[in-house]
């Protein structure tokens, strides 16, 4: 078989109908159609552009989703503090406190600074053995 046929007609209806006339049947039928040098050379333009376009889209979405993250960021670490909150039902802070040793009960209770008992537990032998003579304990009243 012939590479071409009716290349030396003039493109166009001369040649469909040579083609026509001397095939044997007509049908539809897919095939990959080569593209020509110059539609290569558009596509590969429109790519070039394209490309350029995208990427300057991805660096705006960058930029967006930094500025979205840095509001988010602060707005997600209230929630989470906030969650935890409720549900411990309790929050842990680090305050100043005041230890007392009740020598006769043997135990040590730590006040804040409102004066509610925060953690209570047995004496170790080093607190209770603060002097050998014990004297009043002063409760805050004249005595």
């Amino acid at each position: 078989m012939e590479r071409e046929l009716g290349k030396d007609l003039e493109q166009g209806k001369k040649r469909i109908a040579f083609l026509m006339d001397n095939c044997d049947a007509v049908e539809e039928k897919g095939y990959m159609k080569p593209f020509t040098p110059e539609e290569l050379a558009r596509m590969k333009e429109s790519l070039s552009e394209t490309d350029i376009e995208i990427n300057d889209i991805e660096e705006e979405k960058t930029a967006a989703m930094k500025d979205f993250k840095a509001r988010l960021e602060p707005l997600t670490t209230e929630r989470k503090k906030t969650l935890e909150g409720l549900k411990k039902k309790a929050e842990f802070v680090t305050e100043r406190c005041f230890k007392f040793i009740d020598q006769e009960a043997r135990e040590v209770g730590y006040y804040n600074e409102n004066g509610d008992l925060i953690e209570s537990r047995p004496a170790y032998s080093e607190e209770l053995q603060t002097t050998l003579f014990q004297i009043g304990r002063k409760t805050g009243t004249n005595n």
